[in-house]
């Protein structure tokens, strides 16, 4: 996973800089007020602080459709040279309009970086560590601020500082960001497939997961690219061909679907009926289907559905592929990738049974690998399920599956045979799987040798997500391939559609993002950082610092280099937690926290404690909020946006969740002042932690956990969730 981590650095440096850029003004401002006699003008002073908020929020109004048309790359690029054209403006700024100017061409470059980088990241990064990736923006825009406040500290002991030259720095590390971005970052792989690029897109994959056969996964964005209407939550026991899973009903071999291996037909899929073995799919799916309502009142029932999907994990969790563990000549992956036609023809496949998509040409490159599937004559039944022709024999629990897709699930096909009114002969549907625990075994445990035949017999259970595919067509009755694919150009034509953004799973997403983001703007982070100086003065730091010949304008800047400095260990543990403990129980984790650290600020300003116990408490108070808010409430909203979107509409949508996060934050730093002068600092702290609780409730009930869940099953749940939801509601 080197090459998606290398290239999540680079594309973080975007944030890096604006992390940079709020440090260096904010420590500039009182040069920039002395030079231009600002003191009786406050209103221009807050206009020259907010005016890359308001460039932010201009940009971000249309940067997701654009990237949607054009790609996130260019966008990148485009970011880094507004940064870099910025800098050299506030470099030569001879009077405030100037100075306005590039303010607002640097609130540009923010704006894109802030929307897309957490999108680039979630879209490239593999989905056992995408949290752990997509918590890097908030660790190098906290080392950004840090890194500048220290260099306009340095540069306030001179004895006529250069607020200009502390601007214009911004430059230097733009030209670097724009030099990544143009000959190291790579285009989006899913933004590739969505535009039918399938050759570029599986250069990409290769280049970031550093292994050739990327089969599964560019099978996997295919999928992406549509949410299926028709989707069902299936179960299936499974297990080898020369078991029986049900012996006793004569019906069962006309129900059993079948799965191939590199030998040809290795196991038997039995879907399940009547009373479950190992319980109802995912823990909450009733027989007929319905999602069961939670025992907890309004809580949504998709977080219960995430969440049962965690708990039925394997002990090794999700952080390798752990479907099938004992089956492992079925699930992996060859280790050359030449033995492909060589298994083709150990299997007897004729020349007509391969297929591609519809207008692909006769570069074969330019289309997923073929066979993704095919029908395959067995003796039993009708119905066939094919995985990928390439699956070779390997080291059960130690190769990477081929159909493999992430945190435990496989994709893969099933033929269902029937004959409609115009004479197709069946249809594909697509089944992403997932393992319902460990395998239970019935007469010891499983041994896997050549050829992938057990010497005992073992099953494991599966729940399904069962679906039409993406870019399903038509069946062709004359050809044993199956049905016609439409190539990803045709659908990516059609481009996104804003009707799309009224599809129930996508409005369901958009409340989870809006809710998330607009609840973490008024949680109190601006009002804690605006009194944070007066906290630590009260505390008697800066007094220390003054004994050492430190000036005040000096002091404060290294305070807040200081309260900085301190985020920074904080957000390495979350990285650490974020794909193990997951984003939902972070949030659980330390919102708590926060309202305890809030209400006790407005103990301490209530109450009269004396100085000491004031300083003390206040100022444990404040680190521990700004420790607990970088680890949950800072990174996961930008996180869970950038992940519960589908790909269509992915950029529109985070740009909608971005534009929401933009107007909260002008919003509460022009009300902030305003709050302070007419309810005082107790009443704005006890505000925000109301807020806080409710957060916290929102989190409870609406958030479901997305860990190491590939994004595309993400998408699924929501949509079959949704829909399932709206069904039931209806009957009820």
């Amino acid at each position: 996973m080197q090459g998606a981590v290398l290239v999540a650095i680079a594309a973080a440096i975007g944030n890096f800089l604006q992390g940079w850029d709020n440090a260096t003004i904010a420590g500039s401002v009182i040069y920039i007020k002395r030079e231009f006699k600002l003191e009786d003008r406050p209103t221009m002073e807050g206009l020259i602080v907010a005016m890359s908020l308001i460039g932010a929020t201009v940009i971000t109004t249309f940067s997701g459709a654009v990237s949607d048309w054009i790609g996130r790359r260019p966008m990148l690029i485009i970011s880094s040279i507004l940064y870099f054209l910025s800098g050299l403006v506030m470099l030569w700024s001879s009077n405030v309009y100037m100075l306005l100017l590039a303010r607002l061409i640097d609130g540009f470059g923010i704006g894109l970086a802030v929307t897309l980088v957490p999108l680039y990241i979630s879209e490239t990064a593999p989905s056992e560590i995408r949290g752990l990736l997509n918590t890097l923006p908030q660790f190098t825009g906290s080392g950004g601020m840090f890194l500048s406040y220290c260099m306009v500290f340095a540069m306030s002991l001179q004895i006529q500082p250069d607020w200009r030259v502390m601007l214009g720095v911004l430059s230097i590390p733009s030209l670097l960001y724009f030099v990544l971005t143009v000959f190291f970052l790579p285009e989006s792989p899913r933004w590739l497939v969505s535009k039918g690029r399938m050759k570029e897109a599986k250069q990409v994959l290769q280049r970031l997961r550093g292994r050739e056969d990327v089969s599964g996964e560019m099978a996997l964005l295919v999928e992406g690219l549509g949410v299926s209407a028709d989707t069902s939550i299936e179960e299936y026991i499974i297990g080898p061909v020369n078991e029986h899973l049900d012996e006793q009903d004569p019906t069962a071999e006309k129900e059993m679907i079948m799965l191939y291996g590199p030998e040809g037909l290795s196991w038997v899929a039995q879907p399940v009926t009547g009373q479950s073995l190992l319980g109802s799919a995912f823990g909450l799916v009733s027989r007929q289907g319905s999602i069961v309502n939670p025992s907890i009142p309004l809580m949504d029932p998709l977080v219960t559905l995430f969440g049962s999907v965690h708990e039925r994990l394997p002990e090794m969790g999700s952080m390798r592929s752990t479907l099938f563990p004992n089956f492992g000549s079925m699930f992996s992956v060859a280790e050359h990738h030449h033995r492909t036609e060589e298994s083709d023809e150990e299997q007897g496949l004729p020349e007509g049974d391969d297929y591609t998509s519809d207008g692909a040409g006769g570069d074969s490159d330019d289309n997923l690998q073929s066979p993704l599937l095919s029908r395959h004559g067995t003796g039993m039944g009708g119905k066939d399920m094919r995985h990928n022709s390439n699956l070779m024999q390997g080291n059960p629990g130690e190769a990477v599956s081929s159909m493999g897709i992430g945190g435990g699930w496989q994709l893969a096909w099933k033929w269902v045979e029937s004959e409609a009114a115009d004479g197709t002969k069946g249809s594909f549907k697509r089944i992403y799987l997932h393992q319902e625990g460990v395998p239970a075994s019935r007469r010891g445990s499983l041994v896997s040798i050549p050829g992938g035949i057990p010497e005992e017999s073992e099953y494991v259970q599966a729940a399904a997500l069962v679906s039409q595919p993406a870019l399903y067509s038509e069946v062709t009755s004359h050809h044993r391939a199956g049905p016609a694919m439409v190539h990803p150009s045709e659908v990516a034509s059609k481009g996104p559609k804003w009707g799309d953004l009224c599809e129930s799973g996508v409005r369901h997403a958009l409340f989870v993002g809006i809710g998330i983001q607009i609840l973490q703007q008024f949680a109190g982070i601006n009002g804690v950082l605006y009194y944070t100086p007066q906290i630590l003065e009260q505390a008697g730091v800066e007094v220390l610092l003054a004994n050492l010949g430190i000036n005040s304008d000096s002091a404060s800047i290294l305070l807040s280099a200081l309260t900085t400095l301190l985020m920074l260990p904080c957000i390495a543990v979350a990285m650490r937690l974020m794909d193990v403990s997951g984003r939902r129980t972070l949030l659980l984790a330390t919102l708590p926290v926060l309202i305890a650290s809030l209400f006790m600020l407005v103990l301490t300003n209530l109450v009269d404690l004396g100085t000491v116990a004031h300083a003390v408490l206040s100022t444990i108070s404040v680190v521990v909020y700004f420790c607990c808010f970088v680890m949950g409430f800072g990174p996961i909203p930008n996180i869970l946006c950038s992940e519960i979107f589908p790909t269509r509409v992915r950029g529109v949508c985070i740009a909608i969740c971005s534009l929401t996060f933009w107007f909260c934050d002008i919003i509460v730093t022009y009300t902030l002042p305003v709050m302070l002068n007419t309810v005082g600092l107790a009443s704005v702290f006890g505000i925000y932690a109301v807020v806080c609780l409710i957060a916290l409730l929102f989190v409870f009930l609406k958030i479901p956990e997305t860990k190491g869940m590939p994004l595309e099953v993400i998408i699924e749940f929501f949509n079959v969730g949704t829909k399932q939801i709206a069904r039931d509601s209806f009957k009820d």
